[in-house]
């Protein structure tokens, strides 16, 4: 199956998620938090760099909950706006 390419927002919205993510870490060590949401480290790397923009549902729980986020924190954090510079370099 191959996998249509993402388009500007969702790339925009994987770098979002990164940034909070990021920013709701602070500084406590990756590992504590990939291993509390039950990820690897790369894993939780890949998302926090926008490499993996699009995680399932299920590693955003989960990371939500091993952060102390709540689910709509994280929609309202990661949803692009409209007039933001990035949609269109």
């Amino acid at each position: 199956m191959v996998r249509p390419p993402l388009t500007p927002q969702e790339r925009l919205r994987g770098e979002l998620l990164g940034e909070l993510l990021r920013r709701a870490r602070g500084t406590r060590p990756m590992t504590e938090i990939a291993a509390r949401a039950g990820l690897s480290p790369e894993t939780l790397r890949k998302i926090e760099t926008g490499r993996a923009p699009t995680p399932a549902f299920f590693t955003v729980a989960a990371l939500a909950s091993a952060l102390g986020l709540s689910l709509d924190e994280m929609a309202r954090a990661a949803a692009p706006r409209e007039d933001d510079p990035r949609l269109t370099a």
